[in-house]
């Protein structure tokens, strides 16, 4: 007898989903029977995930989305919900990595940051929450960063949001428990994407970061996109019904 997909015919939306661990969990969760919406601020990376999951044999669309745009957002859940009837997992994955410390991050790029690594996820679950009560629960999976659980030096923009991030997150999956809408943080540490481009500055180049990966995480080796998006299974999936308000750490020990 055949086992059925972990999310068969469950509507999913992933922002942030053209590139990296977005696009890793995009594609792993329509390889498990979802239909995923893959959204993301640059409409052909949207496509090239999305044509990924047809060539796979998934089903799903591309959008394009600016998560600093609350409208566009607060539209895209909406019809999202109305197009398809439900919104069972959304995965809301968008952020942003200033480096510096006090001294070199400008207040401005503080507000950015915390624009796309905190209010962003605000806005997003905030808007799906309804949808979710309708229909008796759903999954919400907020990307935050093992820089949520532990300190990074010369990362004060990051590792401020990222907390906020897992405390927020804690908070909603308190408040929302009773309604079995669930929330969760993602919290990756290293993974081999464009996205460490400031830890890469910080480290003064590709070579110092490779060196930093290799002495000072305890597996000693980058995580791979599709290693973090087993996580994002997990989080999306029935496998975890009784888990809200965990921050999964996925970093090769980093924190230890």
């Amino acid at each position: 007898m055949q086992e059925t997909a972990m999310l068969q015919d469950r509507v999913t939306l992933v922002t942030a989903g053209g590139s990296g661990i977005g696009r890793a969990g995009a594609v792993a969760m329509a390889r498990e029977g979802a239909f995923v919406v893959v959204s993301d601020l640059q409409q052909d990376l949207a496509d090239e995930t999305l044509a990924l999951i047809r060539d796979a044999g998934g089903r799903g669309e591309a959008r394009a989305l600016d998560m600093r745009d609350d409208a566009a957002v607060e539209d895209e859940i909406a019809r999202v919900g109305a197009t398809y009837g439900r919104i069972d997992v959304l995965h809301s994955h968008a952020g942003i990595q200033i480096a510096g410390r006090a001294e070199d991050v400008t207040p401005a790029q503080m507000d950015a940051a915390w624009a796309l690594n905190v209010r962003a996820h605000f806005v997003a679950s905030r808007a799906v929450i309804p949808h979710m009560r309708a229909q008796g629960g759903g999954s919400v999976i907020i990307t935050a960063s093992n820089s949520g659980c532990q300190f990074d030096r010369g990362m004060v923009s990051y590792a401020t949001t990222k907390h906020a991030a897992v405390a927020m997150v804690k908070q909603m999956a308190a408040d929302y428990a009773r309604e079995k809408i669930r929330f969760n943080a993602l919290c990756p540490g290293f993974v081999d994407t464009p996205f460490n481009a400031g830890f890469e500055t910080q480290m003064g180049g590709r070579a110092g970061l490779e060196s930093y990966v290799a002495d000072t995480i305890p597996m000693g080796r980058w995580a791979s996109a599709e290693e973090i998006a087993e996580g994002i299974l997990y989080l999306a999936s029935d496998r975890s019904a009784f888990v809200t308000g965990l921050a999964l750490v996925i970093d090769g020990g980093e924190c230890l």
